[in-house]
């Protein structure tokens, strides 16, 4: 599955019932091969998706190649792991990164 088909998806994926009062802007800036940047918000309920950075800064930016995006979206690459790693380098705020995960996962 590509980078593009995996944030296609993700509204599929969205746990709306457990994201009761989140709010957040995350922006992904991946690079490598099927690289560029992808901004989810959720807000009232609902996920979209974009491609390219949001005109107001995000509440968190997730930085890595598009591979292990891929790798982490698969299961095959522990989120936990590749942030312990510097795989995954986070900005702005660490507990909106996480809620995403869990509301995506």
């Amino acid at each position: 599955m590509s980078v593009a088909d995996i944030f296609n998806n993700m509204p599929g994926r969205f746990q709306a019932d457990k994201a009761a009062g989140a709010n957040m802007g995350i922006l992904f800036d991946l690079s490598g091969d099927e690289g560029g940047q992808y901004y989810v918000n959720i807000a009232d309920g609902k996920l979209n998706v974009s491609q390219g950075a949001p005109a107001a800064a995000p509440q968190a930016t997730v930085k890595m190649t598009a591979a292990d995006f891929a790798a982490m979206s698969s299961g095959s690459l522990n989120p936990r792991i590749a942030f312990m790693t510097r795989t995954i380098k986070l900005g702005g705020d660490l507990t909106s990164a996480m809620t995403f995960h869990t509301l995506v996962a």
